[in-house]
C-alpha cells in the first residue's frame, strides 16, 4: 500500500478535462462537476450577472439564453496563432493565453478543494504533436501550456503523452504481458502509442525501452463535427449556394460557423455586414434568412452543441433529427434528418488520414502485425464506428478493447504523478 501521492495528473482536453490523483482505495478521477468527473472545457462570460462559469454550467447559462461569451475547445489555441491575440469579453480585451489561464486555474481550484490538499506538482498530458509538421510551434505550445501551469500555483509541472498515460491506466488491468496499440482519439488529436505492457513491466520506474513507438495526427473529434456541419448542415443556411449573378457565396462564414473556436468571430459588426450583403445578393433568400436568425441570437455555439450530439448519437443509430425551430422563426423547415451515411461520407477522408498515421507508425517501428495482440480505444471520438472499423482492419487479429474513453488519461496520469513525484 502507498499514501496518497503528493502529485496529480491533468488531462486538459478538447472537449473535456479530468483530475486524476492516486490514493488508497478510493476512485482515481476527481468528481469535479456534479458528481461526474469530466469537467467540458467551456468557459462562459455571463454579461447579465457579471459572472464566470466553468464546464456543464457555462453550457446551461449559454443555452439558457444568458447574454455573453461562451469560449470552447480552449486547448485547439495551444500552438496555433491566436495564442497570442485576444478577444472581447464583457467590455474588455481579454487574451486567449489568460483565457486558457482562467479554466486551468478553476481545474486547480476544483481539484485542491476536492482533494483537501494543495497540489504543487502535476504531470500533464500532451498530444504526440500539438502542430503536425513544426517542431518548433509543438515546443512553444507546451512551453505556453507549462507557464501557463506555474502561473496559476503548480510549482513542478511535467508532461506525458497522452497516450501513454492511457496505456499505463490500461496496464493496472493486466494479468501477462501485451503489445497493445494505444489508440486515443481525443476533440482536436488522434494520438498512438505502441507499448509492452504488463504487471512486471509497471513496477519498473523507467519505460522507455516499453515504448515502441509514438505517432499522432492533428485531427479529431472537432474536426469530424466541422466536416458534418460543412456536409449538412451549414447547406441549410446558405453554404453552397449561389448568389443572384450565378457565383458563389462565400465560403468562409460558413467554415467560422462550423469551427468551435472560430465561431465568436461571426458575431463581430463587420462580420454582420457581410451576411446582410449575403442575403440581399441572395438566389435562395429562405436559407440566409435561417443564417441572419442564427447569428442575431448568437446561437452558433448551439447549433454546433447540436451537431456534436448528433455525431455521437450516430454511433448507436442509423439517423437522427436535428431540431431547427429555434432559427426558423417564420416556420419553414422546423427539422433536418441527418444520416449516419452522411456523416461517415463526410469524415470518411479524415479518418483515412488517421488511419494511415496508424499504419505507418506499424510499418516504422518495424512491427509484424500478428504480433500486436490489442488494440486499446480511448478518448470520446474513438467510438465513431467507420474509425474502430478503419483501424481494426489494420490489425485484424488483435483483440479491441474500450477503455474509460474519457477517464484512461486522466487516470493515467495519476499513475505518471505518483512514479515521478512519490
Amino acid at each position: 500500500m502507498f499514501q496518497a501521492a503528493r502529485a496529480c495528473g491533468i488531462d486538459f482536453g478538447t472537449s473535456n478535462s479530468t483530475v486524476g490523483w492516486l490514493r488508497p482505495e478510493n476512485p482515481v478521477l476527481l468528481l469535479l462537476e456534479e458528481g461526474r468527473p469530466t469537467l467540458p472545457s467551456a468557459v462562459f462570460f455571463n454579461a447579465d450577472e457579471d459572472s464566470v462559469s466553468f464546464g456543464r454550467a457555462a453550457l446551461a447559462e449559454y443555452l439558457e439564453g444568458y447574454d455573453g461569451r461562451l469560449m470552447r475547445s480552449l486547448k485547439s489555441l495551444l500552438g496555433s496563432s491566436l495564442i497570442d491575440a485576444g478577444t472581447e469579453v464583457q467590455g474588455r480585451q481579454l487574451s486567449f493565453r489568460d483565457l486558457l489561464q482562467c479554466f486551468i486555474a478553476e481545474l486547480r481550484k476544483r481539484a485542491c478543494a476536492l482533494s483537501g490538499r494543495t497540489f504543487d506538482e502535476a504531470v500533464f498530458g500532451r498530444p504526440v504533436y500539438f502542430v503536425d509538421g513544426d517542431p518548433a510551434a509543438d515546443r512553444k505550445a507546451e512551453a505556453t501550456l507549462e507557464e501557463i501551469a506555474r502561473a496559476v500555483g503548480f510549482r513542478y509541472v511535467s508532461f506525458q503523452f497522452e497516450p501513454i498515460a492511457a496505456a499505463f491506466h490500461y496496464e493496472q488491468s493486466l494479468m501477462c504481458e501485451e503489445l497493445v496499440l494505444i489508440v486515443d482519439i481525443g476533440g482536436g488529436t488522434s494520438d498512438f502509442s505502441l507499448v509492452r505492457l504488463s504487471p512486471e513491466r509497471a513496477k519498473s520506474p523507467e519505460r522507455r525501452e516499453d515504448v515502441l513507438a509514438n505517432a499522432g495526427i492533428h485531427i479529431g473529434g472537432t474536426d469530424f463535427d466541422k466536416a458534418f456541419s460543412l456536409a449538412a448542415v451549414m447547406p441549410m443556411l446558405g453554404y453552397g449556394s449561389a448568389k443572384q449573378n450565378g457565383t458563389a457565396m462565400p465560403a468562409t462564414p460558413f467554415f467560422n460557423l462550423a469551427t468551435w473556436h472560430t465561431i465568436n468571430f461571426c458575431y463581430t459588426r463587420k462580420a454582420w455586414a457581410e451576411f446582410q450583403d449575403m442575403h440581399r445578393d441572395a438566389k435562395e433568400r429562405d436559407k440566409l434568412d435561417r443564417l441572419l436568425n442564427l447569428v442575431s441570437q448568437r446561437d452558433g455555439h448551439w447549433l454546433a452543441l447540436q451537431v456534436e450530439q448528433a455525431k455521437i448519437a450516430l454511433s448507436e443509430t442509423e439517423h437522427v433529427a436535428l431540431l431547427l425551430e429555434r432559427i426558423t422563426r417564420s416556420g419553414g423547415l422546423s427539422e433536418q434528418r441527418l444520416e449516419r451515411a452522411i456523416f461517415e461520407a463526410a469524415v470518411d477522408a479524415l479518418v483515412e488520414q488517421v488511419a494511415a498515421t496508424v499504419s505507418q507508425m506499424l510499418r516504422d517501428a518495424g512491427i509484424v502485425k500478428e504480433q500486436v495482440g490489442t488494440i486499446f480505444f480511448t478518448g470520446g471520438s474513438s467510438g465513431v464506428p467507420l474509425l474502430r472499423q478503419r483501424v481494426a482492419a489494420l490489425l485484424p487479429q488483435a483483440r479491441a478493447v474500450e477503455g474509460d474513453l474519457f477517464g484512461s488519461i486522466g487516470a493515467g496520469l495519476a499513475v505518471e504523478a505518483l512514479r515521478r513525484y512519490g
